[in-house]
Parts: structure tokens; C-alpha cells; sequence
């Protein structure tokens, strides 16, 4: 990877920490980190996200959050009222964990309900980044199926996983979604995430999604890596 690229892919991080541990100085870390280098966004816990937008006010950075996470259990209103809670404080992205035991199971009512409560809930406000979990639903048939069915239910990024499951991330997961997403009849985000660290597989990523999407694709607005700790991996190339 040069170092133009590298700077592409800094440009398109989510900064991430999703540590249970996290506390609201390793939160303003996190933020001015990403200020200093010029990713996406951050991705903070919700209790943080008004602390994360006030210390990135004065910055192109987004604020970025979870619900229905780790484990995509939660009840539609529980979600529902955690979203509106979130955007409330100010999140630009709300990234929602699709109750992938259910989606595997054939419970698609309940994966509909939670999909479309967080859906009202963003509206125009922030966009719905939709986790499969792709390390547990496995099977590239069902990772591409549960991506089509979190697209015709508002998602405007399909994501791989929370990064805290056994599996994360991988090519075939994400060439699955890229299959739903270019024939989704309208822009679709992607977002890999979960064990991306170093920039050789970043970069593979990147080559994934252009090949399929074009170049113009890999902009924040259609591309995002979540990761903790691929900044540090691609800074050094810059």
C-alpha cells in the first residue's frame, strides 16, 4: 500500500473503542486521535456519544454508536428507545446488530421488527449501519440473504461484525454483501469490521469493493473499515 492509499484509508476509519472498560478519558483520546488524523468517524458506546460529539464539534468527524450490541437479542422497543436516545445526543451513524440468531433460525418477523423500529427511529437523522455478524451466520448464502433482507428493510450500510465474536471479518463474507448491495437498486454502504489491523488487509478490502463497485465507492459516505487499531498500522505509510 503507498502512501496515497494509505491516506485514503485513514480517511475512511471508524475509530473504534467498544472496550467494556472504556471510560470517558479513553473516549476523549479516541476523539482527538481521529481529529489529528482525519478518519470518518469514531465509534463509541452510547453513554459517550454526547461527550464524543462535543469534543468533535469543530471537526469533519463523525460520531458513530451501537444498539442492539454485542449479541442482537434486545427487544424492538428496547432498541428503538435506545436509538431515539442516541440520535437525540447527537449520532451520525447508529450501527444496529440484526438478530442474526433469529435471521438464521427463520424468525424474520422479530429481525423485521427490530429493523424497522431502529429504521423510524434514525430516520433522516443518522444513517442505519446494519451488523449480520457475518462470523456467525457463516454460510455465504445466508450472510448474502441477511444482507438483502437488512437492505429492504432501510439500511444504508451493511456491516460484518461486532468484532466480538470468534470470527470477524473475512473476503467471502464481504464479497457475499457486496453481491446484495450492487443490486440493491439504490446506494448502499459497506462497512468490514472486526480483526482488520494491518494494511495489507485493508488494502484487500479496498481492491474487494472496487472491483465490484468502482472507485468512486471508496469514499466515506459508501466505505468505512471498523477497527481499533488499523490507524496505527497505516500511519507509518504516510
Amino acid at each position: 500500500m503507498d502512501a496515497a492509499r494509505a491516506r485514503l484509508a485513514i480517511g475512511l476509519v471508524d475509530l473504534t473503542n467498544l472496550d467494556d472498560r472504556c471510560t470517558a478519558a479513553d473516549v476523549d483520546a479516541l476523539c482527538a486521535r481521529a481529529a489529528e488524523h482525519g478518519t470518518a468517524a469514531v465509534c463509541v458506546w452510547p453513554d459517550f456519544v454526547e461527550r464524543a460529539v462535543a469534543a468533535l464539534s469543530d471537526t469533519t468527524v463523525d460520531v458513530a454508536t451501537v444498539v442492539n450490541f454485542p449479541t442482537g437479542d434486545e427487544r424492538p422497543f428496547a432498541v428503538r428507545t435506545l436509538t431515539e436516545r442516541v440520535v437525540a445526543a447527537g449520532a451520525d451513524d447508529v450501527d444496529l446488530v440484526l438478530p442474526y440468531r433469529a435471521f438464521a433460525a427463520g424468525d424474520l418477523e422479530w429481525c423485521a421488527a427490530v429493523l424497522d423500529e431502529t429504521k423510524a427511529a434514525t430516520g433522516d437523522h443518522a444513517h442505519l449501519k446494519v451488523i449480520l455478524e457475518t462470523g456467525e451466520l457463516v454460510d455465504v448464502d445466508v450472510i448474502e440473504r441477511a444482507a438483502r433482507f437488512a437492505i429492504e428493510h432501510g439500511a444504508d450500510f451493511v456491516k460484518t461484525s461486532t468484532g466480538k465474536s470468534p470470527t470477524s471479518a473475512s473476503p467471502e463474507a464481504v464479497a457475499a454483501m457486496l453481491v446484495a448491495i450492487a443490486d440493491a437498486g439504490r446506494t448502499v454502504g459497506l462497512k468490514p469490521s472486526g480483526g482488520i489491523s494491518t494494511a495489507e488487509a485493508a488494502d484487500a478490502y479496498l481492491v474487494q469493493a472496487e472491483s465490484v463497485m468502482g472507485a468512486d465507492y471508496l469514499a466515506p459516505a459508501t466505505f468505512r473499515f471498523g477497527a481499533s487499531s488499523l490507524l496505527g498500522a497505516l500511519l507509518p505509510l504516510v
